[in-house]
């Protein structure tokens, strides 16, 4: 195990569920914080501040364990969006373009997503994309540029899903292309562990 799998491993333990789902997690068998003390530590009750943090770490983490500063605007533009808050904020993090190079299944984490858009591995409607935190606009086409079809990480993860793509995007698994249908609700989202994105409203609230 490399040694930023390892690192992005101890944000699940450190929050105490396995974020992603995955079969590789060392969560399911190791199931305490990292460190020395982690294995003896007991966990304490949390407080609504404690839980409003882990509920915004989680998010965090989850999306590729996004820079406070990043996260900070992302609920800031969210905020300033019609309707509910919290589902603003998910829709926004899922428009995310290596969000949705994840949900494609065409890498097997969000990690991989970020540097395969960072590498230009990715156009959007024809066009080089290479920032990962650009946002997906509704109708957008994605898709893998032809000369990084035959990468071994593509090939592998497309023979071997371990995820399937949602409701919100249509995805061609020949061409390796996907169209980004809308911007989905919270219920939408195949998230592997339950993620309170109001608690994360409360935390910036206060």
């Amino acid at each position: 195990m490399t040694k930023r799998l390892e690192s992005k491993f101890k944000i699940s333990r450190r929050l105490g569920v396995s974020l992603w789902g995955s079969a590789k997690d060392p969560y399911a068998k190791r199931g305490y914080a990292p460190g020395q003390h982690g294995a003896g530590a007991k966990r304490k009750k949390t407080s609504d501040y404690g839980t409003q943090l882990r509920e915004k770490q989680k998010l965090r983490g989850y999306y590729g364990n996004i820079t406070e500063r990043q996260f900070r605007r992302i609920y800031q533009e969210a905020s300033r969006l019609k309707g509910d808050t919290g589902e603003n904020l998910i829709g926004l993090l899922e428009s995310r373009l290596d969000a949705v190079v994840y949900r494609m299944g065409i890498v097997p984490t969000v990690f991989a997503a970020r540097q395969f858009v960072s590498h230009g591995h990715v156009r959007i409607n024809g066009k080089k994309a290479n920032v990962p935190s650009m946002l997906v606009s509704e109708g957008d086409v994605v898709e893998v540029r032809e000369k990084s079809r035959q990468l071994a990480i593509v090939l592998e993860t497309v023979a071997n899903p371990e995820r399937s793509v949602p409701d919100y995007i249509d995805f061609n698994k020949e061409e390796l292309k996907g169209k980004f249908l809308r911007t989905p609700k919270l219920a939408e989202v195949p998230y592997p562990v339950v993620m309170e994105p109001n608690a994360v409203i409360e935390y910036y609230s206060r």
